[in-house]
């Protein structure tokens, strides 16, 4: 019997207008891609230095991108996020103890991952955005838009889910026994290219870990309370099952869902999983646009 996903991907899973002139000088940095031009840099955010990226001046309502576990912006945004910003400007951040934002003394957790965002966005001056979250950046979305949903214009719940019976008992089985050596090396590689520092790899990892094995739940009753338009998109062999996605539908009051073909983060070219060549993320990139464009 056909297991919902592979191995590898329940490893990536687990470790699983626009207002700059805000940002002090020192910690912006400016380049140039085929989108136009790109800032970066970090701000002081609840006790961390929080790394982000702008990319685009498409105007507009911004649209924010929230990254897997265990990843970096690139490792899953690095195909569609140039696509996202020829048409609108894309705020890309790096969770606490990610790549290259700081670590403070303290588990990872999504409810103050989100806080960490909101406040981001607060020093952007950003007062609303388009949410997309991806694997344990979608729970930090919804967490967004449950604790700030003033914020939220749009939220896109990629490959994730808000219970423990979201995924098959194979994986929570596999999670309570997880290693670093279990962790696959381009996740590894993709770190170290932005932070050379092997401790912090290790540490990041632990964190990551150690938050899906005391997953917390979200309950029924507070995603019910989620007034952004939400998108719930996920792969047909993915970690979160359809049946999930499915119930979902019933509790969110401005539900959509888009189930397409392929594994955890294959139709968005993410690096674990990218098999190229592949058009799957420029029609994923496109399904999305539909839904932040238009009406309901």
């Amino acid at each position: 019997m056909r297991t919902p996903f592979r191995s590898s991907s329940m490893i990536a899973c687990v470790l699983f207008a626009l207002g700059c002139h805000a940002v002090p000088e020192e910690s912006l940095t400016m380049t140039t891609s085929d989108a136009g031009a790109v800032k970066n840099g970090h701000l002081p955010v609840r006790g961390i230095r929080m790394y982000y990226e702008i990319h685009g001046d498409g105007g507009g309502v911004p649209l924010v991108l929230l990254h897997g576990g265990g990843s970096t912006i690139d490792v899953t945004y690095g195909r569609v996020l140039p696509l996202f910003a020829r048409h609108r400007t894309v705020i890309a951040v790096e969770e606490q103890g990610h790549g290259r934002t700081t670590d403070r003394d303290a588990p990872v957790r999504f409810d103050t991952s989100a806080d960490d965002v909101a406040a981001l966005l607060g020093q952007l001056q950003v007062a609303r955005a388009d949410i997309m979250g991806f694997s344990n950046g979608a729970s930090v979305a919804m967490q967004l838009a449950i604790r700030h949903p003033a914020l939220v214009r749009k939220l896109v719940f990629a490959s994730s889910m808000t219970k423990r019976s979201g995924a098959a008992p194979q994986f929570w089985e596999f999670m309570a026994r997880a290693t670093f050596a279990d962790m696959p090396q381009p996740l590894k590689d993709a770190f170290l290219k932005v932070n050379p520092d092997p401790r912090k790899l290790r540490a990041m990892h632990d964190k990551d870990v150690e938050r899906m094995q005391h997953f917390v739940e979200i309950g029924d009753d507070d995603v019910r309370k989620v007034s952004a338009p939400t998108l719930i998109l996920l792969g047909d062999r993915d970690v979160p099952t359809l049946e999930h996605a499915v119930e979902l539908t019933h509790l969110l009051p401005h539900p959509h869902l888009i189930v397409l073909p392929g594994g955890h983060g294959e139709y968005l070219g993410e690096l674990v999983f990218a098999k190229a060549p592949s058009r799957a993320p420029g029609w994923t990139v496109g399904l999305i646009e539909d839904f932040l464009d238009g009406a309901g």
